[in-house]
């Protein structure tokens, strides 16, 4: 077949930094096609790659030279757009988190399933080589029972990124629906899903709005979850870690401790209960500080399964349970309560 030709709705900073480049970069990838509300951005992107410019996505999705999109919009837009575009025969790679509902996330689930398209979340945390490497070695048994786990995904806050700095829809309810928590949380709970291979069943968690002015969704989340076999750990989600990012996990087995991202300069380290000792360098994980963009790896895999014609890695379905972990931290930081999933 031919190269498959992409649309890009959306042309912020997720598209600028990750996916344009990396369809760019990808051998079987022509993009054709570019919309964004602000049409010189559009038309900007448009001109240097010699494709169409759009301001409105419907228009887009009518275009027959365009194979699959990229939805890079603000988050209460993914479900609308994505399912509009399966209807009209596309396949889709979503930003996350996928909606802003489960209800949201089953249309999309099965807009997917009855146009026989491809869907995929844009959750990269699975791609990184030290969470590769952690999953085999959880896998193999080395590090015996998993007790306990702590993670947490926090930076100084969008604004240093997004293309509308402060005044970003990331901080505007009515647009992002959900703060740190669906920005960076939601990858944090869809890898430690892929990390101990069961879904959370409990989660209890205060979600809260306390470091950014002019915001009106949350910036800094703890959570508490447990998992099906009894695994139980901490999340912590923030956009008020102004000394530089962390996006670290360790977790806590009956036979060592292993770090994940934990250290400058060893992606992957385990303290044996005996002394012993390893310590892996795996390459840099992703990060949105300056020189720092490392390929994610989501546009090569979303590109395969449809070249291969398989089931993408992180389907609706895995990023549907991903989002429910975090609904169901909101839930519990309104109620006050241990929210089951």
């Amino acid at each position: 077949m031919g190269k498959i030709k992409v649309g890009v709705i959306g042309c912020g900073s997720i598209a600028q930094h990750r996916h344009i480049p990396e369809y760019v970069a990808n051998e079987h990838v022509q993009v054709t096609a570019f919309c964004d509300v602000k049409e010189e951005r559009a038309q900007k992107y448009a001109e240097h790659f010699n494709a169409k410019a759009y301001t409105s996505y419907e228009e887009l999705l009518k275009d027959g030279d365009v194979d699959a999109i990229s939805v890079c919009t603000p988050n209460v837009l993914h479900a609308p757009i994505t399912i509009a575009a399966l209807q009209a025969g596309k396949h889709v790679l979503c930003e996350k988190p996928m909606a802003t509902s489960k209800k949201e996330a089953e249309a999309m689930i099965e807009a997917a399933e009855k146009s026989g398209k491809k869907l995929m979340i844009a959750h990269n945390q699975r791609f990184v080589a030290s969470h590769q490497k952690a999953r085999s070695i959880i896998e193999s048994g080395v590090l015996g029972k998993i007790y306990s786990f702590r993670t947490a995904f926090g930076h100084g806050g969008p604004e240093g990124w997004s293309v509308d700095g402060t005044n970003s829809w990331f901080f505007k309810k009515e647009l992002a629906f959900i703060g740190a928590m669906g920005d960076l949380g939601v990858h944090k709970t869809d890898l430690l899903r892929y990390l101990l291979g069961e879904e959370f069943v409990e989660v209890a968690a205060f979600v809260e709005g306390s470091a950014k002015e002019n915001s009106t969704v949350d910036d800094n989340a703890v959570c508490v979850l447990k998992s099906e076999s009894g695994v139980i750990g901490t999340l912590a989600a923030s956009w008020a870690y102004n000394g530089g990012e962390d996006n670290s996990t360790v977790f806590y087995a009956e036979n060592g401790i292993m770090r994940l991202e934990d250290d400058p300069n060893y992606s992957l380290i385990i303290q044996y209960k005996n002394g012993n000792s390893e310590r892996h360098s795996l390459g840099a994980i992703q990060s949105n500080e300056e020189g720092k963009q490392t390929n994610s790896r989501v546009v090569e895999q979303f590109i395969n399964s449809i070249l291969e014609d398989t089931t993408p890695p992180v389907c609706g379905n895995e990023g549907k349970k991903s989002l429910q972990v975090i609904l169901a931290a909101l839930e519990s930081s309104e109620s006050k309560r241990t929210v089951r999933i």
